[in-house]
């Protein structure tokens, strides 16, 4: 694995524990807008983190409003599952990581809801931030989103 990886993230089954605490982010939906704000991990239970946004929304329009969102990242291995926030939790997706060339870690996963499909890829990046991409299509989405994040 490269050195940078382990000295950033270590392995797959150190992403977790380095992943709570607070983190900017920028957000770009393609075609749609975009938003900067705050996420947060905070630990559940030995193996869960809540993940909470909260942020400031710009449509392209020029509508501007405030936004959030919810999820619970568990443990696996190799990886983590990501759960929507409810009750019973549901499961988003499974993402398994594996070291890039690039000494990134890297997993991506899919997702069905309803006939639109969401493709979801994770980067763990040797420097110390990561990335969220979310290629969505369908008969009702189609768009791409994308977000940074950097330790605040």
């Amino acid at each position: 694995m490269n050195q940078t990886v382990t000295d950033s993230w270590g392995d797959a089954s150190e992403v977790m524990k380095r992943l709570t605490g607070s983190w900017s982010f920028n957000r770009l939906i393609e075609w749609q807008g975009s938003m900067q704000g705050v996420a947060t991990f905070t630990p559940l239970d030995a193996g869960s983190l809540a993940y909470r946004e909260q942020g400031r929304l710009r449509l392209l329009n020029g509508t501007e409003f405030e936004a959030g969102r919810d999820y619970v990242f568990r443990t696996r291995v190799r990886g983590f599952d990501v759960f929507f926030r409810e009750t019973p939790p549901r499961l988003f997706h499974a993402i398994e990581l594996v070291a890039s060339d690039g000494g990134d870690l890297t997993g991506s996963a899919g997702h069905r809801c309803n006939l639109d499909h969401y493709q979801s890829t994770y980067t763990f990046r040797g420097e110390g931030g990561f990335v969220i991409r979310h290629a969505v299509s369908g008969p009702r989405k189609d768009y791409t989103m994308v977000t940074t994040y950097a330790r605040v």
